[in-house]
């Protein structure tokens, strides 16, 4: 028995030994699996010459030993087969040694040798494993792998193999793509601080980002409020965890939206809507259709929404939310099919003491009266619960332009803190949806000059400037839902610039009113270059002023006043918090303030709930 000897001392010989990633050249003929006595070369060795192993024969269940034929006895007839041996094609089988496993061979293809490049052996559970550097995962933490056992270098090579089909490690590596690749655009689109934040607001916002790490525009709003609040949280220790709280919102709803096309296709959209707070009253906040719209949007919508009530004298919570569907190019058909389903789930949460929703991106009269046609409809009775123009339940026809005409209106504010007026100067607008053109409606009654508007592919610029008339074109060419560039078939005289936003144009006021996010630093710094004075964005105005009946010239004396007292409140908690008003933040961080001091006192009085 001197080979089973030697076999046994070969097989001790492999488990001293340590596994290692071989880096092989294409086309090199590999053995995929890991068990004792396949891939350990000192064993094949050693091994060859005493054991005839078949790679490809899969009845095999023993090991089998080669021999010489039998010696005939002394009377001629063939020697007997001992009985612990078994004959077998001129092979002698030895009972209780099995093949350890099934031998696979591959070719080394080249898609492999892309697969090591990110990949790494180390010991886990005093087992060497081949893992991933990107996701840190190994084995079946990739996929299911249908040869050998939990471990192998069989299943962790075939893993590795078709990693990319891992959504696990597609997600860890499209954020460290991103991290690497654009760590310089993110810096400059998403700046995080002026200044260093104290421990308190860094542990905050450090909180939020391990529970929510992918929801960047969310991130990104809590970014600038904690920044604005840190003198805050600095002078009172409770108003720490009422943001943390805060900062959590109140109930979020993510609902399937089927509906059916005029082909008779079946689709499904993605709804959401996200109740932020309704520790000042019931909610109130915009849904919006665009294909743009995720849960990291909608949370950074209401959260915003819930801000921008609490500034406002009239008591109000903050919700938002929407679909990622796209009603361009939908028939009136299939909008009206969209927004009943979506209205089939979402109209159990609605309610005038509960969340009434207003127009956004993609939501203008039409939708808000099929949605509110099906909310009628399912609740079995009549509320005026939803905000929109036109629309006779909201109880006024003034709704849509109160936001335009407010941001036009707190302008003029601003600029007479500054002795100067609006009559002459030089306004640029981004979009031309229903915000934007209010804000150019009124700019004109005041005597502005705007030059642009812009839309989803660049903008349109009059270096003249718009009037009546012209605005009259382009009321029309937004009606019938076509380009921008219809505009120069009227005034070829005018230009439109492609893929492009109207930021470098000489200006002296600009209104961002297209979305969120759409100035980056270096269209920042191209407005100041411009010679522009002043920038602001969408003003939210409270819904009482569409439920109200009041003349025009009423109705605009009442947006002025709560556009007044906005800016007195802001710049005054600014002050109080040691932000001079020179500061050019310091309407920023006085309307957070502001905001905050008043949901944290309701907050305070109702209690942890």
């Amino acid at each position: 028995m001197d080979e089973l000897n030697l076999l046994r001392q070969a097989q001790r010989q492999h488990q001293q030994n340590q596994h290692h990633l071989v880096v092989r050249g294409l086309g090199e003929e590999i053995d995929l699996e890991i068990g004792p006595g396949d891939d350990d070369p000192s064993f094949s060795s050693s091994a060859a010459a005493l054991v005839g192993v078949d790679p490809a024969a899969d009845d095999h269940k023993s090991l089998l030993i080669t021999c010489s034929q039998p010696q005939p006895t002394a009377d001629g007839q063939p020697q007997p087969t001992p009985p612990q041996v078994e004959e077998h094609e001129g092979l002698l089988r030895l009972p209780g040694h099995t093949k350890k496993k099934k031998k696979v061979v591959k070719k080394w293809r080249e898609e492999w040798a892309d697969t090591y490049k990110w990949a790494y052996v180390a010991v886990h559970d005093n087992t060497s494993r081949i893992f991933c550097t990107v996701c840190k995962e190994y084995g079946r933490k990739h996929r299911r792998n249908p040869y050998g056992n939990e471990g192998s270098r069989n299943m962790q090579m075939s893993a590795l193999e078709e990693h990319n089909n891992s959504l696990l490690h597609k997600e860890a590596l499209r954020l460290q793509t991103a991290s690497k690749e654009d760590a310089q655009l993110l810096e400059i689109e998403r700046p995080v601080y002026v200044k260093a934040l104290s421990k308190t607001a860094a542990s905050i916002l450090e909180s939020i980002l391990k529970r929510d790490p992918h929801e960047a525009e969310f991130i990104q709003s809590i970014q600038e409020v904690v920044h604005s609040l840190e003198p805050v949280l600095m002078k009172n220790s409770q108003h720490v965890q009422i943001l943390e709280r805060l900062l959590e919102p109140e109930r979020c709803f993510i609902f399937r939206v089927p509906w059916v096309d005029d082909r008779g296709e079946t689709h499904v959209n993605r709804g959401f809507r996200v109740q932020f707070s309704q520790a000042l009253g019931p909610c109130r906040g915009g849904l919006r259709f665009h294909p743009s719209m995720t849960l990291s949007v909608a949370k950074f919508l209401a959260f915003e929404q819930t801000l921008k009530n609490a500034l406002s004298q009239y008591k109000l919570g903050g919700a938002a939310g929407g679909s990622d569907f796209d009603p361009k190019g939908k028939s009136e058909s299939e909008i009206m099919r969209f927004c009943q389903s979506f209205m089939d789930e979402l109209y159990r949460y609605l309610g005038p003491d509960q969340d009434f929703p207003a127009e956004d991106v993609g939501v203008g009269p039409r939708e808000m009266g099929y949605l509110f046609g099906q909310y009628r409809r399912l609740s079995g009775h009549f509320q005026g619960n939803f905000t929109g123009p036109k629309i006779f339940w909201s109880g006024s026809s003034f709704r849509t332009e109160a936001t335009g005409y407010g941001l036009v209106f707190f302008v003029r504010v601003v600029l007479a803190d500054m002795n100067k007026e609006l009559k002459g100067l030089r306004c640029v607008i981004s979009g031309s949806g229903k915000i934007a053109m209010h804000v150019l409606e009124k700019l004109l009654s005041c005597e502005a000059i705007p030059v642009t508007v812009s839309d989803s592919k660049g903008y349109l610029l009059d270096v003249e400037g718009f009037d009546y008339i012209k605005y009259s074109v382009l009321r029309n060419i937004k009606a019938q839902q076509k380009s921008l560039k219809e505009y120069l078939k009227s005034y070829p005289n005018a230009k439109y610039i492609d893929d492009a936003k109207p930021w470098s144009e000489k200006c002296d006021v600009a209104f961002p009113c297209a979305t969120q996010n759409e100035i980056d630093q270096a269209e920042a710094l191209a407005i100041i270059n411009s010679g522009c004075r002043v920038a602001v964005g969408e003003l939210e105005l409270n819904p009482e002023f569409s439920l109200m009946q009041w003349s025009v010239e009423d109705f605009e004396n009442k947006i002025q006043d709560a556009v007044k007292q906005t800016y007195d409140r802001s710049i005054k908690a600014a002050q109080d918090y040691g932000i001079l008003k020179e500061n050019p933040e310091s309407l920023v961080h006085g309307a957070n303030i502001c905001a905050f001091l008043n949901i944290a006192q309701a907050m305070t009085d109702q209690g942890c709930v």
